[in-house]
């Protein structure tokens, strides 16, 4: 980068004829003014590593701890290149400048590695990289007098008198890697700062303000207003007192919201580990260290799971079983196969829940199994016995009324069974229509008199037989309780979060009303109360809620709410009969 320096005269900076600090304060306040902004950018980097005890993982703290000193000796550095009394004394803190400034590089993806949990930070080849980077650029540096490939310098006398720097070829190599790693850097912060659940505008503030001064650079190469050096320093500093001072609490939370990330391991195209963040190796210690070897032999259960038909994995962390969902995703450049990533994602509350669905729907089972076998068999006892009687004695009027008594034992019997089993919560569901489950349930009523009307229709997912039960005992309730010819109408609602059955017969008093879906609750003699409380446990299988109200004829209305409607393939509302 060959920077513009202003007025620049041929004359070459020799040794005591160097910028007197002290006259310079008469000169040109713009020089103090540098001065003054390098030495606080110092000073705040050196003070704020006071304040990283407070952060909690190590690995972060190590990493902006490297940050604030290579920074804080960077700012230094450019401070005695702007007041050395001498020659020599200048070069030396350029140069120094060069060389802490290439190691915060350094610094900088260490920490923004550590502080996005990511692994490569620990990685050993990438450290070795680093270090096969960092060495000779470090000697090109130093090494500068001899080979001159770096810059050059004259005198120059604005924006005040300073040994101004001509930046030459390996100064313009070394500053382009600079510039793309650091941006690596950023893209790691930023990245975290969109995935969290929290509210990171404060540091992205922060950070953009880190990387701000590269328009000082940009303005001191190109005009004569500032000096061409670099003020990345003034950045790092701000970053630095916002960080420690201002916004450590809101730095920490988001590292911590980093942590409970989806755990995520790479893989290259033979199976070895190429990377991990923080969460996965919380997941699995065995994976810290693990680079290069093979998955398969480093966590064989997550590889049984990948090519399994079980994908659940089971973690005892603390006393308590974290469920974690295997899948795997392939990476590919046309035709190559580049690796993998697998990811873990936390499926414990759904699963927790699908095993407590199990034993639930389990001990229903055997209720259920309890109820047709040790009820049934006396049941069938009891009716061989009325039939031996009746041979015996036909005429016997007591025997009509005991075949009565053990009908209606057989039927409640078959309505507990059916309570037991459609209470058990809906896992399969399938697209239906509220027309076609309608019909389909209507064809099942004997009413030949009654009506059913159709008024608007609704897509959803269900289970089609138990809601052809639902509908069914709906049905049957408004001709029970309505006459035979009942007009029964049934719609989607008008936010169409459900849909609702109503007749235009009595009504159910409001009284009433939070007892109808009771067990056991009937006004007929000749009921078992069976009925809507088997609707009500059908809905609630679905994970709908149910709610009983007035008709506008004055009927009983049923509303089911909770109902997603399913929009893809909507057919237009219409009237049926």
């Amino acid at each position: 980068m060959e920077g513009f320096v202003g007025q620049v005269t041929t004359t070459r900076y020799t040794p005591g004829s160097g910028f007197d600090p002290a006259t310079l304060a008469g000169i040109d306040s713009r020089y103090w003014l540098y001065v003054t902004a390098f030495s606080l950018a110092a000073l705040a980097c050196f003070v704020s590593l006071s304040r990283l005890s407070a952060i909690a993982d190590a690995d972060t703290r190590r990493g902006l701890g490297a940050l604030l000193v290579t920074s804080g000796g960077w700012a230094g550095s450019q401070v005695g290149y702007l007041v050395a009394p001498t020659r020599a004394l200048t070069l030396a803190s350029y140069v120094s400048g060069l060389v802490l400034g290439f190691a915060a590089v350094g610094a900088w993806l260490y920490f923004c590695s550590a502080y996005t949990g990511r692994g490569y930070h620990r990685n050993p080849t990438y450290r070795r990289l680093g270090l096969a980077v960092l060495l000779p650029v470090i000697a090109l540096k130093v090494t500068n007098p001899l080979h001159q490939g770096y810059f050059s310098t004259v005198e120059a006398t604005t924006p005040f008198p300073h040994l101004a720097i001509q930046t030459g070829p390996l100064h313009w190599t070394a500053m382009g890697l600079a510039y793309a790693l650091t941006f690596v850097g950023f893209f790691m912060l930023f990245e975290l700062f969109t995935a969290v659940d929290h509210d990171t505008r404060p540091l992205f503030v922060l950070v953009g303000l880190t990387g701000l001064p590269v328009v000082g650079d940009i303005v001191g190469a190109t005009t004569p207003h500032l000096v061409d050096m670099t003020y990345e320093p003034l950045g790092v500093a701000v970053f630095a007192v916002g960080v420690a001072f201002v916004s450590l609490e809101q730095f920490e939370a988001v590292r911590v919201a980093g942590e409970r990330e989806t755990p995520l391991i790479s893989l290259d195209s033979d199976g070895r580990i190429r990377d991990t963040n923080r969460a996965a190796r919380t997941v699995f210690p065995a994976l810290d260290g693990s680079h290069g070897e093979s998955l398969e032999a480093i966590l064989p259960t997550v590889t049984e799971r990948i090519h399994g038909d079980d994908p659940i994995i089971p973690i005892e962390r603390g006393g308590d079983t974290q469920y974690l969902r295997v899948t795997e995703s392939p990476f590919a450049s046309g035709t190559a196969d580049l690796g993998r990533t697998i990811v873990l994602t936390d499926v414990t509350e759904r699963e927790a829940y699908r095993r407590e669905l199990e034993r639930q729907n389990d001990r229903l089972d055997r209720f259920a199994s309890v109820v047709s076998h040790d009820l049934r068999n006396p049941l069938n006892v009891a009716t061989g016995r009325l039939e031996i009687a009746r041979e015996t004695d036909p005429d016997d009027e007591n025997l009509a009324e005991i075949e009565a008594a053990l009908d209606r034992m057989g039927t409640l019997i078959d309505d507990v069974l059916v309570l037991a089993r459609e209470g058990q919560t809906v896992e399969n569901r399938e697209p239906l229509t509220l027309s076609t489950i309608t019909a389909d349930s209507w064809e099942m009523v004997d009413g030949p008199d009654a009506e059913c009307t159709i008024e608007t229709d609704l897509n959803f997912t269900g289970d089609s037989d138990r809601l052809t039960r639902l509908f069914e005992n709906l049905f049957r309730n408004a001709l029970d309780h309505a006459g035979d010819d009942v007009a029964i109408t049934v719609g989607a609602l008008p936010d169409r979060s459900g849909f609702f059955v109503e007749d235009d017969g009595p009504g159910i008093a409001p009284a009433e009303r939070d007892d109808v879906f009771e067990q056991g609750y009937t006004s007929d003699p000749d009921g078992t109360g069976f009925g809507l409380a088997i609707v009500a446990e059908i809905v609630a299988a679905h994970g709908w809620s149910i709610d009983v109200t007035e008709s506008q004829e004055g009927g009983a209305r049923f509303e089911i709410t909770g109902v997603t409607e399913q929009t893809a393939g909507k057919p237009p509302e219409r009237a049926a009969t």
